[in-house]
């Protein structure tokens, strides 16, 4: 399969850059797959596993939360909020987390105070689900 030229940004850190066959992107419409050649489209990202294609045989899979998705004939960039391999991630301590934020919610104050512990912890559960843990 030809490949093209793949970016992936985090707000600390060049995270990918280089050739690949294609990238699952996680859009906030529904995945979409990117192959060389790809239409002009830019799409917001919604928490899910983006899988990178480097060749048949080697696949790399990072979590990323929420980010920007620009894909063109000339390569794709994506700039994420956050990215994770997904061999970093621990069933315990994300169990951990989620409760954390729970606690959180049920002592939020302030509608602010719970729309952002709502927030964390759905972006946790997102984790959690697309790991399917």
């Amino acid at each position: 399969m030809p490949a093209f030229p793949f970016e992936l940004v985090a707000p600390e850190k060049l995270v990918y850059s280089g050739e690949v066959e294609s990238v699952i992107v996680p859009g906030t419409e529904g995945e979409f797959a990117v192959l060389k050649d790809h239409a002009p489209v830019i799409s917001s990202l919604k928490p899910g596993i983006m899988v990178i294609e480097e060749s048949s045989q080697a696949k790399l899979r990072l979590y990323v939360r929420g980010g920007f998705a620009e894909a063109a004939p000339s390569g794709l960039t994506i700039l994420a909020d956050q990215v994770l391999p997904l061999d970093e991630v621990d069933a315990a301590k994300l169990g951990a987390e989620i409760e954390i934020f729970e606690e959180e919610l049920e002592r939020a104050g302030t509608d602010e105070a719970r729309r952002i512990a709502t927030e964390k912890r759905d972006q946790l559960l997102e984790l959690k689900a697309a790991l399917k843990m």
